[in-house]
């Protein structure tokens, strides 16, 4: 059976009484009675806040080891490496703050701390999605979120979904990214709209996005910016806008996304975090590229600085890798392709297969400038890298894309042969038709 808060408590009472060499009467006189103090130890009795500071001052201990076991001199030293960590992962030196919160996981100083212990746990499954590492990533978030009892979900049991569910879409498992979204979404107990709960929002509607359907995430991405345009705060505002952005630009409403990004943006600037701020002008800048082609130019620039942006922020390798292959696309349009391979090429060997959408999005950005730069064998084998990624990925609208852009380019090695008339087809199946 397990122990109790109350009866580690009861416990370390004891413990210390003993080795004070006080017997239960001397330590109750005046003020409590000895069978009181018997059922505090034995763990019948909860005792008041006031009676705990009045025994840790009897024991000449500290209030804090007799209710989390450490001292006060420990639980400020565990408070100072976890802020370590923290300030690790926010200045983006993601592997460190992985290492630091990993040692104190390991070494059992935060058992018992329950606060401390989740934050810990929290920060490194931030850390591990930093690093590319997903499926660490979404394991330790699956535990966080199935312990988490709060009714209805508090900020910190909605900040645990939207990573979980973000993961799970980066990772490719579009199925569970939405359970995770919808679960606390449409729950009998939903409280009204929130900041929290726009953000989750956001984040399904890039699942559905990602997944393809196209009319639930026009429809759900009205619902946001109905719920944003309520609450009047920058989070929901950017967070609604944002990704609506995505499903205006595409559903043929360029002009509308472009819109929608700017006042992300105009928002994003004043108020938000850098890293989100630098990420969002890059997703500007791929928006801008995609719409207005001629302006590629102007594209690249603000894409180099969000770049520069993401490098001084707390983004980790998959955002610096993503914004090497935005780049990869900036140059190639801009008809660069040496430069255009190197980003891609930068962009690639940051990432591995725990991101196979991303890794093959940015294999083909290569295999593209490979073909023009005359280097058709390279590009060949980036080619089979990618099928054999997009063999992996759940039919969805990205695998769709990902094979008709793998088409298109064995179009151009094969001159239109078996190999681009397959991966047409297959473009076909992951859409269904």
């Amino acid at each position: 059976m397990p122990v109790s808060g109350q009866d580690l408590i009861g416990q370390r009472i004891r413990l210390t009484r003993r080795q004070r060499g006080l017997s239960q009467a001397q330590l109750a006189h005046p003020e409590l009675s000895d069978s009181y103090v018997s059922l505090i130890e034995s763990g019948k009795r909860t005792p008041t806040a006031a009676v705990l500071e009045l025994l840790a001052a009897k024991l000449e201990c500290s209030l804090t080891y007799l209710i989390n076991g450490v001292t006060a001199e420990q639980m400020q030293e565990l408070e100072l490496r976890l802020g370590y960590a923290s300030l690790a992962l926010n200045n983006g030196e993601v592997a460190e703050a992985r290492q630091r919160y990993a040692e104190l996981l390991e070494d059992g100083s935060l058992v018992g701390l329950r606060s401390l212990l989740h934050q810990a746990e929290y920060g490194y499954a931030l850390a591990s999605e930093a690093c590319g590492d997903l499926d660490e990533a979404i394991s330790v978030l699956s535990r966080l979120r199935e312990a988490a009892t709060e009714t209805p979900p508090t900020d910190q049991t909605l900040a645990i979904a939207v990573a979980l569910s973000r993961c799970y879409r980066e990772r490719g498992d579009l199925t569970a990214a939405v359970q995770v979204g919808e679960e606390s979404l449409f729950g009998t107990d939903r409280p009204a709209w929130n900041d929290g709960l726009v953000e989750l929002g956001a984040t399904l509607l890039g699942a559905y996005i990602v997944r393809g359907d196209l009319l639930r995430a026009r429809q759900f991405a009205s619902e946001l910016l109905a719920a944003a345009e309520m609450l009047g705060t920058p989070r929901s505002t950017v967070a609604a806008c944002w990704n609506a952005a995505v499903v205006a630009d595409l559903t043929g409403r360029g002009d509308e996304a472009l819109s929608l990004v700017e006042r992300a943006l105009a928002v994003q600037s004043e108020t938000g975090d850098p890293r989100n701020l630098a990420r969002l002008r890059m997703e500007y800048a791929v928006l801008l590229l995609r719409t207005r082609p001629s302006e590629a130019k102007a594209c690249r620039d603000l894409m180099l600085r969000g770049e520069r942006e993401l490098a001084e922020s707390s983004a980790g390798t998959v955002d610096l890798a993503r914004a090497a292959i935005y780049l990869a696309k900036a140059e190639f349009v801009l008809g660069n392709a040496k430069k255009a391979a190197e980003y891609a090429r930068r962009g690639r060997d940051m990432l591995n297969e725990r991101t196979p959408a991303l890794l093959a999005e940015g294999r083909l950005v290569l295999s593209s400038a490979l073909l023009l730069l005359n280097e058709a064998t390279e590009a060949t084998v980036e080619l089979l890298a990618v099928e054999q990624s997009l063999e992996q990925t759940p039919n969805s609208r990205k695998a769709a894309e990902g094979w008709l852009s793998t088409a298109r380019v064995l179009e151009r090695l094969d001159d239109g042969g078996a190999a681009s008339v397959d991966a047409y087809q297959r473009a076909l199946a992951s859409v269904g038709l």
